[in-house]
Protein backbone atom coordinates (compact mmCIF):
# COMPACT_ATOMS: atom_id res chain seq x y z
CA UNK A 1 0.00 0.00 0.00
CA UNK A 2 2.73 2.44 0.83
CA UNK A 3 4.82 1.61 -2.21
CA UNK A 4 3.85 0.52 -5.73
CA UNK A 5 3.41 -3.19 -6.28
CA UNK A 6 1.89 -5.56 -8.81
CA UNK A 7 -1.59 -4.60 -7.64
CA UNK A 8 -0.97 -0.93 -6.78
CA UNK A 9 0.14 1.38 -9.62
CA UNK A 10 2.84 3.96 -8.90
CA UNK A 11 0.42 6.90 -9.03
CA UNK A 12 -1.83 5.27 -6.41
CA UNK A 13 0.74 4.18 -3.83
CA UNK A 14 0.12 6.01 -0.56
CA UNK A 15 3.55 7.66 -0.58
CA UNK A 16 2.97 8.93 -4.12
CA UNK A 17 -0.47 10.26 -3.23
CA UNK A 18 1.06 11.79 -0.10
CA UNK A 19 3.65 13.56 -2.23
CA UNK A 20 0.86 14.86 -4.47
CA UNK A 21 -0.95 16.14 -1.37
CA UNK A 22 2.19 17.91 -0.17
CA UNK A 23 2.34 19.76 -3.49
CA UNK A 24 -1.15 21.08 -2.73
CA UNK A 25 -0.06 22.30 0.70
CA UNK A 26 2.01 25.17 -0.63
CA UNK A 27 -0.74 27.09 1.15
CA UNK A 28 -2.85 25.84 4.06
CA UNK A 29 -6.36 24.65 3.38
CA UNK A 30 -9.25 22.66 4.75
CA UNK A 31 -9.40 18.95 4.02
CA UNK A 32 -12.06 19.52 1.38
CA UNK A 33 -10.09 22.36 -0.23
CA UNK A 34 -6.95 20.22 -0.43
CA UNK A 35 -9.04 17.34 -1.84
CA UNK A 36 -10.44 19.66 -4.54
CA UNK A 37 -6.98 21.05 -5.38
CA UNK A 38 -5.57 17.52 -5.62
CA UNK A 39 -8.36 16.41 -7.96
CA UNK A 40 -7.75 19.44 -10.21
CA UNK A 41 -3.97 18.90 -10.12
CA UNK A 42 -4.29 15.23 -11.08
CA UNK A 43 -6.74 16.06 -13.87
CA UNK A 44 -4.49 18.80 -15.27
CA UNK A 45 -1.62 16.30 -15.46
CA UNK A 46 -3.66 13.60 -17.13
CA UNK A 47 -3.64 11.19 -14.20
CA UNK A 48 -6.54 8.96 -15.18
CA UNK A 49 -6.59 6.51 -12.27
CA UNK A 50 -9.43 7.08 -9.86
CA UNK A 51 -8.59 8.33 -6.40
CA UNK A 52 -11.36 7.68 -3.89
CA UNK A 53 -11.62 9.98 -0.90
CA UNK A 54 -10.87 7.15 1.53
CA UNK A 55 -7.49 6.56 -0.19
CA UNK A 56 -6.79 10.30 0.06
CA UNK A 57 -7.60 10.05 3.78
CA UNK A 58 -5.21 7.10 4.18
CA UNK A 59 -2.47 9.11 2.48
CA UNK A 60 -3.15 11.98 4.91
CA UNK A 61 -2.84 9.49 7.78
CA UNK A 62 0.58 8.46 6.48
CA UNK A 63 1.66 12.12 6.26
CA UNK A 64 0.52 12.73 9.84
CA UNK A 65 2.25 9.55 11.02
CA UNK A 66 5.60 10.55 9.54
CA UNK A 67 5.21 14.08 10.91
CA UNK A 68 5.17 16.20 7.76
CA UNK A 69 1.69 17.70 8.03
CA UNK A 70 -0.25 19.32 10.84
CA UNK A 71 -3.72 20.67 11.38
CA UNK A 72 -4.35 24.02 13.00
CA UNK A 73 -7.63 25.92 13.19
CA UNK A 74 -9.26 23.42 10.81
CA UNK A 75 -6.60 23.80 8.12
CA UNK A 76 -3.99 21.34 6.92
CA UNK A 77 -0.48 22.66 6.51
CA UNK A 78 3.04 21.42 6.00
CA UNK A 79 5.13 21.28 9.12
CA UNK A 80 8.08 23.58 8.90
CA UNK A 81 11.47 21.95 9.15
CA UNK A 82 13.84 22.98 11.88
CA UNK A 83 16.95 24.57 10.46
Amino acid sequence: MLLPSKSIPADQALLAVGAQILVQLDQPGSVSAVWDRLQEWRSARGVESALPFWWFALALDVLFAIGVVDQRDGELMRKSRAA
